[in-house]
């Protein structure tokens, strides 16, 4: 229904493929470990260089593709989906709304048309969310040819495999941010492993830390500025794509199950019963409502020419997905029963996963607060 054109749709169904075959593979009794044949194989399929500009070998697919088949691949493992999701949304902000080097630019574009992996690192324990405004305790000391960087970032997602990692420090004997480019195997760069989260468990968002960390004078990406901080941010749409492509997963699943479980004490599958049939209509709703409003603002925003103003949209979207994934993820439960609640069962593994939603940006109060300032002008 979503796809605008037979290119989408030979995409899509070869993400479908894709996303069958990671859920066949998912075994949800080890979901701690990193999904690293998950993103071996999209590397090995050149999904990596989705939205990857053509001039360096990618497909330059725009926003709208992007959620499209992010929301698939979600379906098979919600985990790969949002790793990935972070690389392939971060190279479209880069080609899109690029400030740096041009030196750097293609440097890190042409590794990432060889495989190459990259993330942002900006959170960090005590400043909890950057979009809080948290001033970084990760410094930067600027010497006349190179910067030493020094910290610890948390929530560091896909570290195993990242081969780039975008860090903000406060810039030492200033209160500007910096945001600084630096590669895994620069002397200093370590990754220590902590991510014991019960939600999406097979990120690995691992801390990253860096002791005296030296780079180039070019690697100094940009300035963390507070127009920066508050810019139009489309490609963070794959957030609430995820999450949608999870409980998609959890309603099919339910729907399934429904179809085909006939309790001795009924001569029918389940399915037929009016609670059961309210139940899955009611996912089916909040699934089409969630996923419009999805895709109208995506398009609204590859459209617009003063992108600022969809920041509420945006961050809308956001609120309404992952709510609405809950929402979902809940009802099959309930449509299975207690065996939804076995470690065996994948429901239990996407209501962990649902639930960390909640709290990638933007958090709900954020949005509400948001929308009731937009309001009141």
């Amino acid at each position: 229904m979503f796809a605008r054109n037979d290119r989408e749709r030979f995409k899509l169904d070869s993400m479908i493929k894709i996303s069958e075959q990671f859920l066949t593979q998912n075994d949800v009794s080890t979901t701690k470990l990193f999904a690293y044949d998950n993103i071996k194989y999209l590397q090995k399929n050149r999904y990596t260089s989705l939205t990857l500009p053509s001039k360096w070998g990618g497909e330059e697919a725009d926003l709208y593709q992007f959620l499209l088949l992010q929301e698939q691949l979600a379906q098979g493992c919600g985990s790969t989906a949002l790793s990935i999701g972070w690389h392939l949304g971060i190279i479209l902000d880069i080609h899109e709304e690029n400030h740096w080097n041009e030196e750097v630019v293609d440097e890190v574009m042409s590794a990432v048309s060889n495989g190459a992996l990259l993330n942002r690192a900006a959170s960090e324990a005590a400043t909890g969310s950057p979009t809080r405004g948290g001033k970084p305790e990760t410094t930067a000391v600027e010497f006349d040819d190179y910067w030493v960087i020094n910290g610890r970032k948390t929530f560091t997602t896909m570290a195993p495999v990242l081969e780039y990692f975008l860090v903000s420090a406060t810039i030492e004997g200033s209160e500007d941010i910096g945001e600084f480019l630096i590669q895994r195997d620069t002397k200093g760069v370590m990754i220590e492993e902590t991510w014991d989260s019960i939600a999406m468990q097979g990120t690995g968002s691992e801390d990253l830390v860096l002791q005296n960390v030296k780079i180039e004078k070019k690697y100094f990406l940009e300035f963390v500025t507070p127009k920066r901080r508050k810019k139009a941010n489309g490609w963070l749409l794959h957030i609430p794509a995820c999450y949608l492509g999870i409980a998609q997963a959890a309603k099919n699943y339910a729907v399934q199950f429904a179809k085909s479980y006939t309790p001795n004490s009924l001569t029918h599958p389940i399915s037929e019963l009016p609670n059961i049939k309210r139940l899955i209509g009611e996912m089916e709703l909040e699934t089409k409502q969630a996923r419009h409003l999805l895709y109208s603002v995506a398009r609204l925003f590859m459209e617009s020419d003063k992108k600022e103003v969809l920041i509420p949209e945006l961050a809308a979207v956001k609120h309404t997905a992952t709510n609405a994934a809950l929402s979902i993820v809940d009802k099959a439960m309930r449509i299975v029963g207690a065996r939804s609640l076995s470690q065996q069962n994948p429901l239990q593994q996407y209501y962990r996963d649902v639930r960390a939603g909640l709290h990638n940006p933007p958090m709900d109060d954020a949005t509400i607060n948001l929308l009731a300032e937009e309001a009141i002008k």
